[in-house]
């Protein structure tokens, strides 16, 4: 059987997959020809990076499994590698730790303005009252999306003395409690009420532009918005005119509606921005558990048994094989 590995992977991984199939690791093919080159092969491992679109499935006559070496599986047709029988598998847990600590980073750099003060530094510029920050001790934290990162993000800035409020409606209030957030019951009742506002949710239909201009316009003045999620659950014109305006304090954004981000974005040219691409769950330890995480569901499925992290479990049993 071959699997093919379309983006870079660790190698504790890809070495237990080498022993009982061939690996093939064609990094270009994230980007480049992968509907004309998929047909041999039984599994396909992929990122962010890399579109599994319909046509790609369509042309993937042996295909039995996708797995995406992280959580999100926007880049996934779920829908149509449902119809075509395929399974979808994913790492869930494997930068849960990784995401939460980047953005506790991006809170603490913005509250400390760690970025405009390291860039004036290394201007030749010592101006110890000019980037006078706040402690977040004492601050009120709004979480939407309290799942497996937002939990994480709870309990640290708990830790640090913060309020923590949090907004899920797929998770039962006493259940938030648990994970370290005071429930709140709708989105428009949290955001009057914090100093940052972070955001941890996939993106769906129902999330996309969820924090728009009316969403920002209820914040607190000077309140600080972060998003390690996924680009689209924010409105980047909304966010980058509230930073202009200075109706929105700080923001840190890991994330951008289209990845990668035209390096002339004008949201990198505000001072009151701090940026990274895509990187809060790329750690040493977040890869190697990814790796380590769909490379045994891959022998799962390859083995003829069920995958603990099925994204679509319709297809299991699995259905004959459909055009």
């Amino acid at each position: 059987m071959r699997v093919l590995v379309t983006e870079k992977l660790s190698e504790q991984g890809l070495e237990l997959l080498r022993r009982d199939f061939q690996v093939d690791v064609r990094l270009e093919l994230a980007t480049g020809a992968l509907v004309q080159e998929i047909g041999p092969y039984e599994a396909l491992i992929v990122r962010s990076q890399t579109r599994v679109t319909s046509e790609v499935l369509d042309a993937a006559e042996h295909l039995r499994v996708v797995a995406r070496a992280g959580i999100g599986l926007d880049n996934v047709d779920v829908d149509a590698a449902t119809r075509r029988g395929v399974m979808v598998v994913n790492a869930p847990q494997s930068n849960v730790i990784s995401a939460a600590e980047h953005s506790l980073a991006l809170m603490l750099a913005q509250a400390r303005s760690v970025p405009q003060a390291d860039a004036a530094l290394k201007a030749g510029k010592w101006e110890r009252t000019a980037w006078e920050g706040v402690e977040l001790a004492g601050k009120t934290l709004g979480i939407v999306g309290v799942g497996n990162v937002g939990r994480r993000v709870a309990r640290f800035a708990g830790a640090i003395g913060m309020r923590v409020l949090g907004y899920d409606k797929y998770v039962p209030a006493e259940e938030v409690r648990r994970r370290g957030a005071e429930p709140v019951g709708s989105l428009e009742e949290l955001l009057p009420q914090v100093d940052v506002l972070t955001c941890h949710t996939p993106l769906t239909p129902e999330t996309r532009h969820m924090i728009d201009e009316r969403a920002l316009s209820r914040l607190r003045p000077g309140a600080i918005f972060i998003n390690t999620s996924r680009g689209p659950v924010h409105s980047e014109r909304a966010v980058f005119e509230a930073l202009v305006q200075k109706r929105l304090g700080a923001a840190g954004l890991d994330v951008f509606e289209q990845e990668p981000s035209p390096v002339d974005n004008p949201i990198f040219n505000l001072d009151n921005v701090v940026c990274s691409g895509h990187v809060a769950g790329v750690t040493l330890e977040a890869n190697r558990e990814a790796s380590l995480q769909v490379t045994a569901e891959i022998l799962r499925v390859l083995r003829g048994e069920r995958p603990r992290d099925l994204a679509n479990p319709e297809v299991w049993p699995r259905p004959a094989h459909r055009r």
